[in-house]
């Protein structure tokens, strides 16, 4: 049976990577999709092969041949989009952050267990063949004990990006809800730890509107000891990226791995030297996208839950107020509390 997807959103990632990493398993398509702007649902239909538009939310989720959704509309309306949803009894893909407060996501995951449906987070970081070889080599023991890590994102933000995430702080726009969202998840996952305080400072050099940051970098510590560093920013037109974990018996040294698109390389440093390890590279859209349908046929599990969504959120957050209150927040440990 072909598992129906109707798109929330008629936005960018869903044009650009989604669509094809639906299509791209042989048992699923996109069937339906909903905008609030009924013209560029339209034309975004057309110019992706969509048959179905929807005038209104309701509709799509009536539509006979929807299973599941992808939600990729503006930050602010996530929860309310994805209760409907749940309710409806789709299973729900829905783009980081997962909602604006941490007592919207905890609703949202409790509503989707409550309907028996899958919940889980679009952050495509933990698909990359880098960041999943590196989890590994920690876990074996490569490198030690791990002592510190450090992320580097800070990306020139494109033009046709440059709208609500600059000027809409009701939307949640800003650095720390776009970029330090992804890093502190794509942390958790190759440490395979939590992170229990974090101190933030934000900046505004210029691209963000008003009190929007466009540049924020945060040291956060783990429950495993770890010390990790993270930089994100708008506004670095010719800043590279990557991730590097370092421990008592080696380093991995991973350059060009925090983006969208499968490339990147991962340089073990120890005693015997630098090594530079095998990566299978696949689409990360598509991986995430093989392991949400077979989360929903009871095969799989999502590669970023609810639950997950929910503790890098609340990372986040605690960013956000580490910086307006210049002070260390501590992160109580939120994966249980999710649930």
């Amino acid at each position: 049976m072909t598992i129906g997807f109707g798109l929330i959103g008629a936005s960018n990632i869903a044009q650009a990577h989604m669509i094809a990493a639906i299509r791209s398993q042989p048992d699923s398509d996109v069937v339906s999709v909903y905008s609030s702007h009924p013209e560029r649902g339209r034309e975004f239909a057309q110019a992706n092969n969509i048959v179905h538009v929807a005038n209104t939310l309701d509709d799509l989720l009536k539509h006979p041949a929807v299973q599941a959704v992808y939600i990729s509309t503006t930050n602010e309306l996530h929860y309310e989009q994805a209760l409907a949803s749940a309710k409806a009894g789709k299973h729900v893909l829905c783009e980081k952050p997962l909602a604006m407060t941490l007592d919207q996501a905890r609703r949202m995951i409790k509503i989707c267990q409550q309907n028996n449906v899958v919940l889980a987070t679009n952050h495509h970081l933990r698909n990359a063949a880098s960041h999943r070889t590196m989890r590994q080599l920690i876990a074996d023991g490569a490198i030690g004990q791990p002592i510190a890590a450090r992320v580097f994102h800070a990306v020139y933000l494109p033009p046709h990006l440059q709208g609500w995430r600059l000027t809409n702080p009701n939307a949640g726009a800003g650095v720390v809800l776009d970029i330090t969202v992804h890093d502190v998840d794509t942390l958790r996952f190759v440490l395979n730890a939590e992170p229990t305080e974090v101190t933030c400072l934000t900046q505004h050099f210029g691209m963000g509107a008003g009190v929007i940051e466009d540049g924020a970098m945060a040291i956060f510590r783990f429950d495993n000891g770890v010390i990790a560093q993270t930089h994100e920013g708008f506004t670095t037109k010719y800043a590279s990226n990557g991730f590097e974990v370092h421990g008592t018996e080696g380093s991995l040294i991973a350059k060009k791995v925090m983006q969208q698109a499968p490339i990147g390389e991962v340089m073990l440093r120890n005693a015997d030297g630098e090594r530079m390890i095998e990566l299978q590279h696949e689409n990360l859209y598509e991986v995430g996208m093989r392991r949400f349908i077979g989360a929903i046929k009871g095969t799989d599990t999502p590669s970023a839950s609810g639950a997950d969504g929910f503790a890098s959120l609340a990372a986040a957050l605690a960013c956000l107020e580490s910086a307006n209150n210049r002070q260390t927040v501590t992160i109580p440990n939120l994966l249980s509390a999710a649930l």
